[in-house]
């Protein structure tokens, strides 16, 4: 059995954690081994990194774009390196809360630097790794932020032009690789959301399986 690599993307409190937590469950209920991780702070040098981005450095709030982008790629590279690759190595699933496509929807949209500068690095730290499946839970940033339950971090404040800019290079980004993504609507009710997860993760199971049997 070969392992299979899912990730969730989308604007904060757009409801990735239930919808991750509901697919872990419907996969082990199906006898699949999961492994849920997330970005940044998969590892402890992720955890580390994961407090500077979303806190700062002794309270300051001001991380340069090019050293933000480094260092969510460095986190990338630890979290591919310790715990994804070995776990899609064992044979088991892995479902990730952010990837790649955070970075290039956050720094090369929200923070306007180039997608291919970002697209680069990650690909390098992470040697090519992309999932089979990616989930973008997709909702007007004004309406998901009103969802959250905790003081806004330092990504989440960055303002409602940054968050609309992020929003729309996430459905770039799905424009461009529809054999990949899937937009699912996230206003949507948590049962239609997982209904629609739940279709599709059907059809990716069973082309697995046919490429095992093959």
């Amino acid at each position: 059995m070969t392992g299979l690599f899912i990730s969730f993307e989308g604007v904060d409190g757009v409801g990735k954690t239930t919808q991750v937590e509901r697919l872990r469950a419907y996969l082990e209920a199906h006898g699949r081994t999961v492994v849920v991780t997330r970005e940044p702070g998969g590892t402890a040098l992720g955890a580390a990194i994961r407090q500077m981005l979303l806190h700062g450095v002794n309270g300051s709030a001001d991380i340069a774009p090019r050293a933000e982008a480094l260092l969510f790629a460095a986190d990338r590279a630890q979290h591919v390196a310790e715990t994804i690759r070995p776990a899609l190595e064992r044979g088991e699933v892995v479902i990730t809360d952010r990837y790649l496509d955070s970075s290039l929807a956050y720094q090369a949209g929200g923070r306007e630097l180039t997608l291919k500068e970002i697209r680069d690095l990650s690909m390098w730290a992470t040697n090519n790794l992309l999932p089979a499946r990616t989930y973008l839970l997709d909702m007007d940033p004004a309406m998901s932020h009103n969802r959250l339950q905790h003081a806004e971090d330092r990504m989440e404040s960055a303002g409602d032009d940054f968050q609309s800019r992020t929003r729309q290079a996430f459905l770039d980004l799905a424009a461009a690789e529809p054999d990949r993504f899937r937009v699912i609507d996230a206003s949507q009710s948590i049962e239609q959301v997982w209904a629609a997860i739940e279709a599709d993760i059907k059809t990716l199971l069973g082309s697995e399986d046919s490429k095992e049997l093959a």
